[in-house]
This record gives structure tokens, C-alpha cells and sequence, in this order.
């Protein structure tokens, strides 16, 4: 929804509140998990696209109205919060149940 409504419509936090921030967290806890991520870059880096795509919303419709989002750096924070917040709710479980995976195969003798 968050792409969809007109910017006078749109009420940070709660329209970037639903299904993306849990697809947020899900994949902050694969790559974790399945692609071997420490929990520091995960957290960073896919948190970050949660800031990133509020301004990849700022950017064009402040060129087509300068004044529309005056306030934006307040909209990037909120979402630079709600999206590594997210991140580190899929990241901390996705690390620790890697860790314990290593744990087991090294005391199993394994690689």
C-alpha cells in the first residue's frame, strides 16, 4: 500500500507496518541461516532497504513537488527503525540456530 496511496495519504510508521517488514525479517533470517551471513551485515544491510525504498519514494515526488515531503529526513529515520528492527527479529534467531548447527557438526567431527 505504501506505493500505492498519494503522499497526502500515506501515515508513517503504521502504512509501512504489514507484510513487508516480515518479508524484512525472513530474509534477514535465511541469509543467516542458508547464505552463512554474520548477524551485523545482515541486520545492516537488509534493514537498510526498508530507509531505502522510503527514499525511492522521496526522491521523484520531491522533484515533481519540492515542497511535498519537507519533512522527509524525520520519514527516513522512522523507517531506517522499523526496518533494522525487523532485521534484527529475523537476523538474532537465524544466527544463533547457525551457531548451534556449527556447535553439533563440530562436536559430531564434522567439516
Amino acid at each position: 500500500p505504501y506505493w500505492r496511496l498519494p503522499y497526502k495519504e500515506l501515515s508513517l510508521p503504521s502504512d509501512l507496518l504489514g507484510y513487508g517488514l516480515v518479508a524484512v525479517a525472513a530474509l534477514a533470517f535465511t541469509a543467516c541461516i542458508a547464505g552463512g551471513v554474520r548477524l551485523l551485515p545482515a541486520v545492516v544491510v537488509i534493514g537498510a532497504s526498508v530507509p531505502c525504498a522510503v527514499m525511492a519514494r522521496v526522491i521523484p515526488d520531491g522533484l515533481a513537488d519540492p515542497t511535498s515531503h519537507n519533512l522527509w529526513p524525520i520519514e527516513v529515520v522512522i523507517a531506517a527503525v522499523l526496518g533494522f528492527s525487523a532485521s534484527l527479529a529475523g537476523a538474532v534467531p537465524g544466527s544463533l540456530l547457525a551457531w548451534i548447527g556449527r556447535v553439533v557438526t563440530a562436536r559430531r567431527g564434522g567439516a
